[in-house]
């Protein structure tokens, strides 16, 4: 009898044994000569050398199935090991799927836009409305680049803004001083990542989450990194976040141009950005609208109540520059009486 080792170095474990074990006792059916005992993400198994070798190819494409696909099924163990297809093999168009197993698609002509200029692009520009999944399918994205291996890291970034209030001092490490800026793209990788692994990989820095500020300096090589809220940054932040780009690396720049919380008086650095980039060759850009829009439904109907109230007041604006009468000055110049000057005969 022979002992042999495997470790599941990327699949979650709670995933791949099944709820109550019921992934493993399968395994245990399947190979019935075998003692198979999983402690942890180690599977140990003892059995003829013949045995451990068809063992270790089946775990094998179980756990590229499982990382691909976060589910692993009974059925799905079955059809592995016989070399068949699975029902999740068939879906189309997914770009990654959910820890729940459902896949993640385009949900629009313009969030497929940007899964195409991505493939195409080393940079993206990705502006719309809130909802319009730019954040969402940016991350997505980049998820899959990782799985498959075609970068090692993500890298994802914020300005951190307050969006009109003042969140004031905040208790404890630099870390839980940030959180709350990060916590949309947080919830976004809890969708797509397994949370054990998902704290395993931030833990490894492969996948990291840091405020804008903490960009400076960096050369971000062989990474997919992506910048979320950029329409909060200024031109000197923009420029030198685009200038942190390395090699095997795609940027992801997303925003909203009409949710901007600087100061009046200071420039967007997007709206900066996609002013001075627009005829650099490499770079994409991805205009959503507000059919864009996946959130509840309520939304469309909120942003489309403000476009049109932004719209109103432009155009009464520019109603009253037009109506309102030039003020005509004499060309003569009149002096008051208080003012005329006395003569003094001498």
């Amino acid at each position: 009898m022979t002992e042999k080792h495997f470790i599941l170095e990327e699949a979650d474990p709670v995933i791949f044994y099944g709820v109550n074990n019921t992934n493993m006792q399968m395994l245990k059916a399947l190979y019935p000569k075998m003692r198979i005992v999983a402690r942890g993400n180690v599977i140990k198994a003892m059995g003829d050398e013949e045995d451990l070798c068809a063992l270790e190819e089946s775990l094998d494409r179980l756990q590229r199935h499982c990382v691909k696909y976060n589910n692993l099924s009974e059925e799905d163990i079955l059809h592995i090991i016989k070399g068949e297809r699975t029902k999740r093999d068939g879906i189309s168009g997914a770009i990654v799927f959910s820890i729940t197993g459902k896949p993640i698609t385009a949900r629009s002509e313009n969030q497929q836009r940007l899964v195409n200029a991505f493939e195409t692009h080393d940079m993206v520009f990705a502006i719309g409305p809130a909802g319009s999944g730019k954040t969402y399918t940016s991350i997505a994205l980049a998820v899959r680049a990782m799985k498959n291996k075609e970068v090692r890291r993500i890298i994802l970034s914020r300005p951190a803004v307050e969006a009109g209030e003042k969140l004031g001092f905040l208790p404890g490490d630099m870390r839980d001083k940030i959180d709350p800026y990060l916590q949309p793209l947080y919830d976004a990788l809890e969708d797509m990542i397994p949370r054990q692994k998902l704290n395993e990989m931030m833990e490894q820095n492969i996948i990291q989450i840091a405020p804008l500020a903490f960009m400076r300096g960096r050369t971000l090589n062989d990474a997919v990194v992506i910048l979320d809220e950029a329409q909060n940054t200024t031109p000197a932040q923009i420029k030198m976040f685009l200038t942190r780009m390395g090699m095997n690396t795609k940027m992801i720049v997303t925003g909203d141009l009409t949710q901007i919380d600087l100061p009046s008086s200071q420039r967007s650095g997007l709206r900066d950005a996609i002013d001075t980039l627009s005829d650099v060759e490499g770079i994409a850009r991805i205009e959503m609208t507000q059919r864009d829009i996946v959130r509840h439904r309520l939304v469309t109907r909120i942003v489309e109540a403000y476009n049109a109230r932004d719209c109103k007041r432009k155009a009464e604006a520019q109603a009253d520059n037009a109506t309102t009468p030039r003020s005509e000055t004499d060309t003569t110049e009149r002096v008051s009486p208080e003012t005329t000057p006395q003569v003094i005969n001498s």
